[in-house]
């Protein structure tokens, strides 16, 4: 159907290029940032009992610099304090708070870097990010989710794929983590990503398995649903994609999963990148099925979105033309 469409909105970022210049709605040209700014809500969402309290304060204070300032300087700037952070969670003996910690560090610098293009370098935080032996189900699964989804976005369907079952690998070996209140979050997102790259890898059997348990499941939110609602919308179940692009749309936002270490995302899974793609995937959806006029206000909308998060910096970014 649109195969590259779905696996180019994991940039999440995606938005109608055309609204300013003449939308013609029967012509949609969707595009997307190839290194669009994750960091954004991040810093919400890692304030947790497991980690260190000054570097909590200084990754939100990193991670606001480009919110607030939307320029070239202000990454530079945000990653020079993150990498201090790094540097001073290093110990002799690292425990569960201090490798914590610095996995936490490494997802933020991942989503500076891949907010700038840097694929290559938020591919090695995230490796490092994973590689930490002493951090929480919600570190590792972010880590690994990540590197799938970026991998996705690159071409490397095989990659992505080795990435998703090391992530339901994770959950079966972590018996502990089963007990915990963030486990069902984890394991819902970990069968969406495998069913996600089963499905772009047009391996639509498998991919329906692993999205079938997923049906009715209150953990199915976010990235999870996103990628649920992508699979229906290319087997032609309009009805279930709107309803699970509606439910990114509205239940994304705001202080959702606020100081929650199972909410933590990275790169193009994080959450504002997931709510703008789900908004533009929800605008695909309304073109396909004729309602050009719904289509052409909510890809708007998406284009809206985009400007608040990221101002005139938009504009300078580089687009790639999806459909």
């Amino acid at each position: 159907m649109i195969r590259s469409a779905f696996r180019l909105s994991r940039a999440a970022i995606t938005v109608a290029r055309t609204a300013h210049s003449g939308f013609n709605s029967r012509k949609l040209a969707i595009v997307a940032p190839s290194a669009a700014a994750a960091s954004r809500s991040l810093h919400e969402k890692i304030a947790g009992p497991n980690a260190n309290p000054v570097a909590i304060q200084m990754i939100d204070y990193a991670l606001s610099l480009p919110r607030v300032q939307k320029s070239e300087e202000s990454y530079g700037e945000a990653m020079l304090v993150l990498e201090q952070c790094l540097a001073s969670q290093s110990s002799d003996v690292e425990d569960f708070v201090t490798q914590n910690s610095k996995g936490m560090v490494l997802l933020a610098m991942a989503n500076l870097s891949f907010d700038r293009g840097n694929f290559n370098e938020a591919l090695e935080h995230l490796r490092r990010s994973h590689e930490l032996e002493k951090t929480s189900l919600g570190v590792k699964v972010a880590a690994l989710e990540a590197l799938a989804g970026l991998s996705l976005e690159l071409g490397n369907d095989d990659a992505s794929s080795v990435l998703a079952d090391k992530c339901l690998e994770l959950l079966e070996k972590d018996e502990l983590a089963s007990t915990s209140a963030g486990f069902e979050v984890a394991e819902a997102r970990a069968k969406a990503l495998k069913g996600f790259v089963e499905f772009v890898r047009g391996n639509f059997q498998a991919a329906e398995l692993l999205f079938g348990g997923l049906q009715g499941n209150d953990h199915c939110a976010g990235s999870a649903a996103l990628s649920y609602g992508e699979f229906l919308h290319a087997t032609r179940n309009f009805s279930m994609a709107k309803e699970l692009y509606q439910k990114v749309t509205e239940g994304e936002a705001g202080n959702k999963g606020f100081n929650d270490i199972n909410a933590l995302a990275a790169c193009n899974m994080a959450s504002d990148q997931v709510q703008i793609a789900a908004t533009c995937a929800l605008g695909q959806l309304e073109a396909h099925i004729g309602k050009f006029g719904d289509a052409e206000e909510t890809l708007t909308k998406a284009l809206n979105k985009a400007e608040l998060l990221y101002g005139a910096s938009l504009q300078t970014l580089p687009f790639s033309v999806l459909l």
